[in-house]
């Protein structure tokens, strides 16, 4: 046998091996691409590897072989690797002055944000303080392209954090919520009307009753607003929403002690933040727990966990401390640890 009708034959046979190997392959791909439901998630290294090995196939051979996606896609994901390639805008240099450091240009922001009173010249002051020199024009260009105002548009607005955490307006919110508690009469809703003081976030238990009529409103509203033993003072500002038992005779007795009230705007929990969130608290860790019988359990497990929110419970929104913590006796550092359990049961 010659040796080119050796070579031809050998070629042949390989050529053949590959054809059968190339057909299985692409058999079991597509069993197991059957398998797999709803898209197939590439990486970026992924798709670059199709994207190779796909255009050295052609479009035509794609559409027997591809199973992942789509032959014009793997040929697009060739061309942004093509464009990425010859991308040179991280390079390009626009004319006129640089722009300034990021570090500066977020100190200025900063400044802006945290004094709304603050104009170019105070802010290239501060500025100047910590080191950086810049113009006051500098300083508006960055505010500006923040959509930031300048200080005598900034000074006429408040934002609702700031608001809160201004010491002369000592927000509190008011709220209620709900209690099932076994009378004679059955099962019965009890609502409790309670105050939190934002700042501190303490808490008062204003009442409770199963009947929250206007009589009983403004009974509640002289007991906070005393000015002996009132949670109320005046100066304050009362958050709350628009439910009806909050009635007018309510609101004027606290408006005549002096009070500021804000109503909430309509289907709005988040901005009763406060309130909500001790809700959840007392009902997850106690009244979920528990079932109460008579009016005086429920004020007495109330009084309890009252104690311990304040004294016993860390608060993260505090810096994870307790609110008003007990004052240390002598000899505490000396004796073991113990723990006490808190039940509810006898309550």
């Amino acid at each position: 046998m010659e040796w080119k009708t050796l070579l031809a034959s050998i070629t042949g046979t390989v050529d053949q091996e590959l054809l059968v190997r190339n057909e299985y392959l692409v058999m079991e791909n597509r069993i197991l691409r059957n398998q797999i439901t709803g898209r197939v998630r590439l990486t970026d290294g992924e798709r670059r590897t199709l994207a190779e090995f796909g255009k050295r196939l052609g479009k035509r051979a794609l559409a027997e072989v591809v199973s992942v996606v789509k032959p014009e896609t793997l040929l697009a994901w060739h061309r942004k690797l093509i464009e990425r390639k010859f991308d040179g805008s991280t390079y390009r240099r626009y004319p006129g002055r640089p722009r300034c450091h990021q570090e500066i240009e977020d100190f200025v922001l900063q400044f802006a944000k945290e004094n709304r009173t603050w104009g170019y010249d105070r802010i290239v002051g501060a500025l100047k303080n910590v080191g950086y020199t810049v113009s006051d024009q500098t300083v508006g260009n960055i505010l500006k392209r923040h959509a930031i105002p300048p200080a005598p548009q900034r000074k006429k607005t408040t934002t609702w954090r700031e608001f809160i955490r201004s010491p002369q307006n000592l927000p509190v919110a008011t709220d209620f919520f709900t209690a099932e508690v076994w009378t004679r009469s059955g099962l019965v809703t009890y609502y409790i009307l309670f105050f939190i003081h934002v700042g501190s976030r303490r808490v008062h238990i204003a009442g409770m009753t199963p009947h929250p009529n206007e009589t009983w409103m403004t009974q509640m509203a002289r007991n906070s607003t005393m000015a002996e033993w009132g949670f109320l003072t005046p100066g304050q500002y009362l958050i709350h929403d628009r439910d009806g038992k909050f009635c007018p005779a309510f609101q004027e007795l606290l408006k005549a002690a002096e009070l500021t009230l804000i109503k909430l705007p309509p289907r709005s929990p988040n901005l009763n933040a406060y309130a909500e969130r001790w809700v959840r608290s007392v009902k997850e860790e106690v009244l979920s727990r528990l079932i109460l019988f008579g009016e005086d359990a429920l004020r007495k497990v109330l009084h309890e966990y009252g104690t311990h929110y304040h004294q016993e419970r860390n608060h993260q929104g505090r810096g994870n401390e307790l609110l008003l913590p007990r004052a240390r006796k002598e000899g505490w550092d000396d004796n073991p640890i113990r723990a006490r359990e808190k039940d509810w049961v006898d309550c």
